[in-house]
């Protein structure tokens, strides 16, 4: 292994890893807000200050920022989002709340994007589904968009306790095909059009553990200092994240190039979280990743990273994140990716 490159066994040996400590408002009490992962519902917003006039705040459950508690009461869409070289550049990654980045046949990937926050006018493209996505959609609600699939997988899907929205049986106008992006690369969905149809479907619940934006500063975390992630899912895959201090965000790459979205910025996240996973081979040349169950996880936030074990004990339940100390894994307010990377692969990090 080159000098300076940490492998991903060697980070069994991080300390103990406390929690960090919960987001603090500007402008209000100064009274920490807990983003809870065991939290089942979206909290309602909270009426804070110690003279004059109640202020009424709330937080993004799916980013654990302050938000408008008013603008978060609709549901989540999640999309399968085609990450194939003829589908990018993507549209509107930058805006996801959460992004599942996941093995597919061929030793490609393809992307579960979640927007919440805020929800763009189009995203895409769009593509199909694979036997993994209700385990990983389920715990949000809301909506799931796709452009079909398997009958068996579709139907898998079809059963889970969301809302499908599917290109294949579409006659609503939701989705189009973009004259200048190349087949079957093209399948557009207007984002906001879909979630606006759905008004009495709830907000989705919080997802992970928030701390402020640094929470793994505390020297007794032991986290290392990151400045580089690199991820092999296969031969034909392996992207990586470089630490950005000036945006204070992960900066993106595929297969060695800078990855870019449709809108000319570079894709970046607050919070990248490495999950390995298993993957179950039943249904033939289509990999399943294994969500239900637990395995190491790092979680890599403000620069440094840290090691900790990530379980989800059944379909309707979120993944948590738990430390080396047995204490929430926090993240800081902000976008995450998720990299769901197979125990075949390999993952390494930079100090």
């Amino acid at each position: 292994m080159a000098r300076g490159v940490r492998s991903a066994t060697g980070w069994r040996a991080l300390g103990v890893l406390l929690a960090a400590s919960a987001i603090m408002l500007a402008g209000c009490t100064g009274t920490p807000i807990d983003v809870d992962p065991l939290v089942t519902e979206t909290p309602a917003a909270r009426p804070v200050g110690t003279s004059g006039k109640p202020v009424t705040i709330a937080f993004s459950p799916l980013r654990g920022a302050p938000a408008d508690w008013a603008a978060m009461q609709h549901p989540s869409i999640a999309v399968k989002i085609d990450d194939h070289e003829e589908a990018r550049p993507q549209i509107t990654l930058n805006r996801t709340d959460i992004v599942f980045e996941e093995l597919v046949e061929g030793g490609l990937t393809r992307y579960v994007a979640i927007w919440h926050s805020d929800v763009p006018d189009e995203v895409g493209p769009v593509r199909s589904i694979r036997p993994m996505d209700p385990d990983i959609v389920t715990p949000f609600g809301g909506i799931i968009a796709y452009s079909g699939g398997q009958d068996q997988f579709v139907a898998m899907m079809q059963a889970a306790p969301v809302v499908n929205i599917v290109f294949d049986y579409d006659d609503t106008g939701l989705f189009h095909r973009a004259d200048e992006r190349p087949g079957p690369h093209d399948v557009i969905l207007a984002a906001s059009e879909a979630v606006g149809r759905y008004p009495d479907l709830p907000p989705p619940p919080v997802q992970f553990a928030y701390g402020d934006a640094d929470p793994l500063a505390d020297p007794a975390l032991e986290a290392a200092p990151t400045s580089g992630i690199s991820q092999v899912f296969s031969e034909e895959r392996y992207p990586s994240w470089s630490w950005d201090a000036a945006t204070s965000t992960w900066l993106r790459s595929q297969e060695g190039q800078p990855d870019m979205e449709s809108s000319g910025d570079r894709v970046r996240a607050v919070n990248v979280v490495t999950m390995r996973v298993g993957i179950d081979w039943t249904y033939g040349d289509v990999p399943k990743t294994v969500m239900v169950g637990s395995g190491e996880v790092w979680a890599s936030v403000a620069g440094r990273t840290a090691h900790g074990t990530w379980s989800k004990k059944d379909a309707a339940s979120p993944i948590v994140l738990t430390s080396d100390a047995g204490e929430p894994l926090r993240l800081a307010p902000g976008n995450t990716w998720i990299e769901l990377v197979p125990t075949e692969g390999s993952v390494t990090f930079a100090p």
